[in-house]
């Protein structure tokens, strides 16, 4: 069996205030899938607990993402999440704050024989 990507979709999410580069992530996941639905499941033969899904999120602090946050947006599949430098910070006018924007592609994958 190999494993094939069936889906890919792309959101961007932001946090405006407080720095919060997991809720831009979750917010970012949130938005990519929020705009789909899924009908291929039937015509393959799968069901949706047998997606395996992988999230890249782009954020200026990659490492300040709660990746098992960002999961948790995604109620089916085996889910994994890796993040990257990417997104944008826009600082304030004063610098005592900025907003964030992270960006998500959730890819989809099925083990097809």
């Amino acid at each position: 069996m190999a494993l094939e990507r069936v889906v890919t979709e792309m959101g961007m999410g932001v946090d405006v205030h407080g720095r919060d580069y997991t809720q831009a992530a979750r917010r970012a996941v949130s938005d990519a899938i929020r705009h789909s639905s899924l009908h291929l499941f039937r015509v393959m033969g799968k069901t949706r607990d047998e997606m395996k899904i992988h999230v890249v999120i782009g954020a200026p602090e990659p490492e300040a993402v709660d990746t098992d946050a960002v999961a948790s947006e995604l109620p089916y599949g085996d889910v994994t999440v890796a993040c990257e430098k990417g997104g944008l910070e826009v600082p304030s006018p004063n610098g005592s704050d900025a907003i964030v924007i992270a960006n998500a592609a959730v890819m989809v994958h099925f083990e097809i024989d």
